[in-house]
């Protein structure tokens, strides 16, 4: 048993080297293009807002006017990096660089994640091919590299506290990453009440703990602005429903069907929260019955999300990309090399707010594989015990083996 224990061991850690050597090369990729490609026009929007937060603060940026810039979308902790990024370009570092870099070291560190998160579920192969196909994700890549959003860093997070939570039992760290994940991009507020459900059948001590951690960081983090400009926060982060974009999803298959402009515009305007809010019950849902799988519920809670939006943007397809990794390792290629395409033709373009019509075809394809993706890997996180056992599979990717009694092993797919 001992020598078996020290082999298993021993090929975790030349796996973990493996995916490390991968992290990086996908983080020195990131980097190069960052270094040496301009960007979209995000990456000068952020530099005005840098600029302007540089002059105001990122508080009182909530409540400024902003010529030729749009509307400071974006929650608190961001504007603190904004600021940092902006007194790093001091040095002559180029801020459109420094603008990429957050989400691609994001990247870095979701590799590790899906590595650590797939492994307790699947064979350490899948585990590591998971990871690389998060390094390597043509969507991230272009996404993190050349667009460079936050969007990256909040699901970094998202997956970090789903982590912490299920598998580390670390529930105060959970609460702490959960937090920082709404504090970056508010996107990742769908998964919040999935994180508190698995926290409450931890027992009322993992609650408590969790509970701690997120009030702690939000208090620290919103608690200056909530009490200074909260309407101007409530107007410009809670209430942002995206562009006017009809290029992805819902909203694009709306006008193609000839949809009044009316309704379209009530998807896009009030109405975006009764696409929000199935996003969240599902997620709460499937938390309540597989809570042991929380890294695969709040992953499938954004990729729904992503299915759902009725806002069009290349960078939120972020959202979906390593996820769709945790759900399985089919489900991660198909996205990445479908909506990567996607990306990848959007962003080469004219502009990636102006999709082509061959564009739009490569993304409504993308939508039918996002949805089938999430479709199988949902069937099969439900097709997990209830308890969540990660001892259900090959004993190769754990430091112990599985008792004898364990039922026979599921197949290679990353079960979450």
């Amino acid at each position: 048993m001992g020598i078996r224990m020290w082999c298993e061991t021993w090929d975790v850690r030349r796996a973990r080297a493996a995916v490390l050597v991968a992290a990086a090369i996908g983080l020195l990729a990131r980097t190069l293009i960052a270094a040496n490609v301009p960007g979209p026009a995000d990456v000068r929007f952020f530099q005005g807002f840098a600029e302007a937060i540089a002059v105001h603060g990122p508080i009182r940026i909530y409540e400024q006017q902003l010529p030729h810039l749009p509307v400071y979308n974006h929650p608190p902790l961001a504007g603190w990096m904004l600021l940092g990024l902006n007194g790093i370009s001091e040095w002559g570092i180029s801020f459109a660089t420094l603008i990429r870099w957050p989400a691609s070291i994001a990247d870095f560190l979701c590799v590790l994640l899906v590595f650590e998160i797939v492994r307790r579920r699947a064979a350490l192969r899948t585990a590591v091919l998971c990871a690389v196909g998060v390094a390597v994700s043509p969507v991230l890549i272009a996404t993190s590299g050349y667009h460079g959003n936050t969007d990256a860093v909040a699901v970094m997070f998202a997956l970090a506290a789903a982590h912490l939570l299920a598998d580390r039992k670390a529930p105060l760290a959970a609460g702490a990453a959960a937090a920082l994940s709404i504090s970056v991009k508010f996107i990742p507020v769908v998964a919040v009440p999935a994180l508190l459900v698995a926290a409450l059948r931890g027992g009322r001590p993992v609650l408590v703990r969790f509970a701690a951690g997120f009030a702690a960081v939000f208090a620290l983090v919103w608690g200056p602005v909530l009490v200074t400009v909260p309407q101007d926060l409530q107007r410009n982060v809670l209430e942002y429903a995206g562009g006017g974009y009809r290029f992805w999803g819902l909203i694009r298959f709306a006008d193609v069907f000839g949809l009044p402009d009316s309704a379209i515009s009530f998807m896009q305007g009030g109405g975006h929260f009764l696409f929000v809010l199935p996003c969240v019950a599902a997620g709460a849902w499937l938390a309540r019955l597989r809570p042991a799988q929380l890294p695969g519920v709040v992953a499938f809670t954004l990729g729904l999300l992503l299915l759902l939006s009725t806002a069009s943007g290349l960078q939120y397809l972020t959202w979906a990309a390593a996820g769709m990794f945790v759900l399985g390792l089919p489900e991660g290629l198909a996205f990445s090399a479908v909506l990567g395409l996607t990306a990848v033709l959007g962003y080469s373009g004219r502009s990636s707010v102006r999709w082509s019509e061959p564009l739009l075809y490569v993304g409504a394809a993308g939508w039918i594989v996002l949805a089938a993706g999430l479709a199988t890997g949902v069937r099969r996180l439900l097709a997990t015990r209830p308890d969540g056992d990660p001892a259900g599979r090959t004993g190769r990717s754990r430091l112990s083996a599985p008792p004898a009694s364990q039922p026979s092993q599921p197949s290679e797919s990353a079960v979450t």
